[in-house]
C-alpha cells in the first residue's frame, strides 16, 4: 500500500501549471519581448533557490466520473527563494492567464504571499504584470450581482511597509490595483519598451476623458521617469532584477535586524586630492556632485534612486567602510540645487525609508533654499518643503551633515535638526545665512541704491564689505559651526563616525514610531 498514484497525480498537475496560459499565449507573450513568469523568478533569484507555494491552484473542470479534463493555473506564482543568500518572498503575475487580472487568479495566493512576508519577516518582491483588479465587467453577468471594491491583502501590504523591504517591478501594462501594488513599495522599477503604468488604460481614458493615447503615451517610461510614480527605469528585465538585488543588498531582512555590513577593500583613510579644489571659488560656477560622492564613499557602492524625479536632489544608498548609509546631496546643474516640490517629496520619502530600516544618513549640503517663483508657488513648494524638513526632524537615525557650499533660507536650515546634537562638518567653501549676500543686499539696501548717483559702484562697495564677514572662520569663532575641515579628510572622518552611528542604531531596532508611507 503506497501513495505513489497520488504523487503521480501531483506531478501531473504541476506540469499542467507550468504550461501557464498555453503555448499560443506564451508565444504571444515572448513575441512582445517579455520573459514568462517562471523565467522571471529564475533570473531574479539565486539559482535553484525557489520553493513555490500553491503551484497547482487554479480553475479545474472534471467529467462526470470525476476525472480532471481541463486545468487553467492561477495567474499568480508565489513562493520563497534567495537573493545573494538572503531569503525573500516573491509574488509574480502571469500575464498569459487572463492578462494578470483578478478574475484569473486564486485570490488567496496573493494574500498568502503578503502574509508570508509579514509573518516570516522576509522582504517582499512583487513582479507585476497585469491589472490585478476585478477583471472584465462581463463577470457581472456571470455573477448576477456587483460588489463594493476591496483591495485584497491590503492590510498586509500596508503593514509590510513598516516591517520588511518591499520591492515592485512593473513588467508589462499595469493598471488599477496592479499599479497600486507597484506604488505601495520602498523601491519600484519599470522596464523600457515593455512597461506601462496607469490608473486606467487607454480605452477607459479615451471614453471617460476624451484623450486618445497609446499605452506608451499614457504611461510609458518616458512619462514615469520624471513623474515620481516609480523610482528607477531599467533597460531590460535582467537590468531590473539586478537593480532589485542591489537595492536589497543595503537593507536588513526586516526592521528588527541591522543593515548588512560587508567587508570593504577600500581604504577607510583614503584622502582624495581632488577634493581640495572640486568646489569652485566662484559660486556661479557649477561642479559635478556625483564625482564628489565617488571620492567619499566606498568605491562602486553608490546606488541611486529616482535620478530623474526631483533631480535637484540626489538620494542614494552607499557604503562607508562596508557600512550601508543613506545619502542626500544636491545636483547644482538642476534648479541650482534648490529644493523643489518634487525633490522635497523625494527627500521626505527617502528619509522615511532610512528611518524605517535604521540606516544612518549622510547629508551633503549645498542648498540655496526652497525654489522660488510663480511655478514653485503653484506647486505648493513650501508645504512639500516643510514635509521634507519634518521628516528630517522626526528621524531618530544618526545624521551627519557635510556643508560643502551654501546653506540659505528655510530649505538650507531644514537639512539637519539644528536643535539636536547636530553633528556636522563644514568645508572652507561653506557660505550661509538667511539670504545670499548678492541677492539680499538688493532688498536691504534698496533705498540707498536707488538714491545713489552710481548704484553699481555702491553695490560693489557694499558687496565687498558684506563678503568680508561671510567667511566661515568668522562663524567658527562664535562656535556657530562646530568644525571646519580639509575636504580631503571627509572620508576618514565619516568612516569613523559610521561605526559610532551603528552603535546607536542597534538600540533603535524595531518598527519606527513614524510608519512608512509610500
Amino acid at each position: 500500500m503506497s501513495w505513489e498514484e497520488e504523487i503521480k497525480e501531483l506531478r501531473y498537475r504541476e506540469e499542467l501549471a507550468k504550461k501557464m496560459g498555453g503555448e499560443e499565449r506564451v508565444a504571444r507573450h515572448r513575441k512582445q519581448g517579455k520573459l514568462t513568469v517562471r523565467e522571471r523568478v529564475e533570473k531574479l533569484l539565486d539559482e535553484g533557490s525557489f520553493h513555490e507555494t500553491g503551484a497547482i491552484a487554479g480553475n479545474a473542470k472534471y467529467d462526470e466520473t470525476g476525472e480532471l479534463v481541463e486545468f487553467t493555473p492561477a495567474n499568480f506564482v508565489a513562493g520563497t527563494g534567495r537573493i545573494n543568500g538572503q531569503k525573500v518572498v516573491v509574488g509574480a503575475d502571469d500575464f498569459t492567464v487572463r492578462g494578470g487580472a483578478m478574475d484569473g487568479a486564486v485570490t488567496g495566493k496573493q494574500i498568502y504571499a503578503e502574509l508570508m512576508a509579514k509573518e516570516l519577516q522576509l522582504p517582499m518582491i512583487r513582479l507585476v504584470d497585469g491589472t490585478g483588479g476585478g477583471g472584465s465587467v462581463k463577470l457581472l453577468a456571470d455573477h448576477g450581482y456587483t460588489y463594493i471594491p476591496v483591495n485584497p491583502s491590503w492590510d498586509h501590504v500596508v503593514d509590510n511597509l513598516s516591517r520588511v523591504p518591499v520591492v515592485a517591478a512593473c513588467l508589462g501594462s499595469v493598471a488599477g490595483l496592479g499599479a497600486a501594488r507597484v506604488a505601495a513599495s520602498h523601491f519600484s522599477v519599470m522596464v523600457e519598451d515593455i512597461s506601462q503604468l496607469f490608473v486606467a488604460g487607454p480605452l477607459i481614458v479615451e471614453h471617460g476623458m476624451g484623450q486618445k493615447l497609446t499605452k506608451e503615451e499614457l504611461g510609458g517610461t518616458q512619462v514615469h521617469a520624471t513623474s515620481g510614480a516609480v523610482d528607477n527605469i531599467a533597460k531590460s528585465e535582467e537590468d531590473a532584477f539586478q537593480q532589485i538585488r542591489a537595492f536589497l543588498s543595503y537593507l536588513p531582512s526586516n526592521v528588527w535586524k541591522l543593515p548588512p555590513i560587508k567587508e570593504s577593500s577600500d581604504d577607510r583613510n583614503r584622502r582624495e586630492e581632488d577634493l581640495i579644489s572640486v568646489i569652485p571659488r566662484n559660486r556661479r560656477k557649477l561642479y559635478k556632485i556625483r564625482n564628489i560622492l565617488a571620492m567619499i564613499f566606498d568605491k562602486d557602492s553608490i546606488f541611486e534612486m529616482g535620478r530623474s524625479f526631483g533631480s535637484s536632489m540626489i538620494t542614494s544608498f552607499a557604503r562607508l567602510d562596508g557600512y550601508p548609509v543613506g545619502v542626500i546631496a544636491p545636483d547644482v546643474y538642476k534648479n541650482a540645487g534648490a529644493m523643489t516640490a518634487e525633490s522635497s517629496e523625494k527627500i521626505r520619502r527617502f528619509v522615511d525609508l532610512c528611518q524605517t530600516f535604521h540606516l544612518p544618513i549622510v547629508n551633503l549640503v549645498d542648498n540655496p533654499g526652497l525654489e522660488v517663483g510663480l511655478n514653485a508657488e503653484k506647486k505648493a513648494t513650501i508645504r512639500k518643503g516643510v514635509n521634507a524638513i519634518t521628516a528630517i526632524y522626526q528621524a531618530t537615525v544618526p545624521m551627519m551633515e557635510i556643508i560643502i557650499r551654501r546653506v540659505f533660507g528655510v530649505g538650507g536650515a531644514g537639512m539637519t535638526n539644528g536643535h539636536g546634537l547636530n553633528l556636522r562638518y563644514a568645508w572652507p567653501s561653506g557660505v550661509w545665512g538667511s539670504l545670499p549676500v548678492e541677492g539680499g543686499l538688493e532688498v536691504a539696501y534698496k533705498r540707498d541704491l536707488e538714491a545713489s548717483s552710481d548704484p553699481e559702484a555702491l553695490r560693489q562697495q557694499i558687496l565687498q564689505q558684506l563678503q568680508s564677514v561671510t567667511s566661515p572662520f568668522r562663524t567658527a569663532e562664535k562656535f556657530g559651526v562646530e568644525e571646519i575641515i580639509d575636504p580631503r579628510d571627509t572620508r576618514p572622518l565619516l568612516c569613523e563616525w559610521v561605526k559610532d552611528a551603528y552603535e546607536v542604531i542597534q538600540h533603535q531596532l524595531g518598527i519606527s514610531h513614524n510608519k512608512y508611507r509610500p
